[in-house]
């Protein structure tokens, strides 16, 4: 196993997606409202400018086939089915915390498990209860058995191995100590959590030390093999714990999502409703700032009755991002990328990398 650099994945998620900073940032690191604010501004400005522009006088526009009024009736009518949308999101949501005492047992049975199997490898009484602290653990708990891994191999003569190993166990520690200086009073709720998660690339390492330890199986004393199982047994404990947390942190952003545009479709509704009943063109002569004041109202109106769609549309983009990114759990690279540079040990390597036909972009 080569240790260039393009021989392995990169550890962080920035590294690893192919767009732009300016286009990651907006998808995943922005605040929400931040960009439901700029995407309701983007309207208004888009129409502010073409009603500006355009050949024909503002009032002859406006009086033709009563233009404003159709336009705030399919808001209105927009914003109503929007907010059934959100209780059916709700209603999905809060399904899954709801079932017979059978269902909320087995849930409680498979949670207390998880925690105990945790426990055990990182040899405390009691795994942490905060979701950052948890994983935090975990991150430890792969780069203490990367030292211990380091020292089992120590007295093996081969300098292929040595390599190997030393330039994984970098790797490893390299990322462990990034991710846990993110997770680091980091709170569940907000997206540093999950996001500090994601830059942990368990399923390379994962990947990279089963492959270590297959091809040299015939080197390995007891005490590496040992320390080889005990670093993928906490690899494989890291997988589901990120998915966990990830989907709780779904949930919770879906929660707040359908809070957010029930608040949210109040101004809507009343401005659209006020565009209906109350806006008439001959009311706002002149210009604002050099703009014709009834483009300008026109204009805000139509950016305050589609705030809805803009934090729904802000919030689904974070959502969909990450879920593109982490589709698989394990060591599946699901990345557009040259598999033969990322992965190979070898031309075999390469040669399946090439006709696999995995081109989705995931972990």
């Amino acid at each position: 196993m080569s240790d260039s650099e393009g021989s392995r994945p990169s550890d962080t998620m920035r590294e690893r997606v192919p767009e732009s900073s300016r286009k990651f940032w907006l998808l995943l690191n922005a605040n929400r409202w931040l960009v439901a604010a700029g995407i309701s501004g983007g309207v208004f400005l888009a129409l502010a400018i073409v009603g500006q522009l355009h050949p024909i006088g503002t009032l002859a526009l406006f009086s033709q086939a009563d233009p404003i009024e159709t336009l705030f009736q399919g808001l209105l009518t927009s914003i109503i089915t929007a907010v059934t949308l959100v209780l059916t999101l709700s209603q999905l949501v809060l399904s899954q915390e709801q079932g017979p005492i059978g269902d909320q047992r087995e849930r409680m049975e498979g949670a207390m498990a998880f925690r105990k199997d945790v426990e055990d490898v990182i040899k405390e009484p009691v795994s942490p209860a905060q979701p950052s602290a948890f994983l935090r653990s975990l991150v430890k708990l792969t780069k203490r058995h990367t030292d211990a891994l380091q020292d089992a191999i120590a007295d093996i003569d081969n300098d292929n191995l040595n390599d190997q190993v030393a330039a994984f166990t970098e790797n490893v520690k390299k990322n462990a100590d990034a991710v846990q200086n993110n997770l680091e009073g980091s709170q569940f709720g907000e997206f540093d959590v999950v996001f500090s998660a994601l830059n942990y690339n368990y399923s390379w390492k994962l990947y990279a030390a089963r492959r270590i330890r297959a091809e040299n199986e015939d080197l390995l004393t007891e005490e590496a093999h040992h320390a080889f199982d005990e670093l993928i047994n906490a690899l494989e404990l890291f997988g589901p714990a990120r998915e966990h947390f990830k989907t709780l942190y779904f949930q919770w952003a879906l929660i707040d999502l359908s809070r957010t545009m029930l608040y949210a479709s109040i101004p809507a509704l009343l401005t659209a409703v006020a565009g209906i009943v109350y806006l008439e063109p001959a009311l706002f002569p002149g210009t604002v700032f050099g703009v014709r004041t009834l483009v300008v109202v026109v204009s805000a109106g139509v950016a305050i009755s589609l705030l809805p769609f803009a934090f729904l549309l802000s919030y689904i983009l974070r959502i969909v991002t990450v879920t593109k990114r982490t589709l698989s759990i394990g060591p599946f690279i699901l990345r557009e990328t040259d598999r033969s540079r990322d992965l190979d040990w070898g031309e075999t390597e390469a040669k399946s990398g090439e006709n696999s036909g995995v081109g989705d972009k995931g972990e």
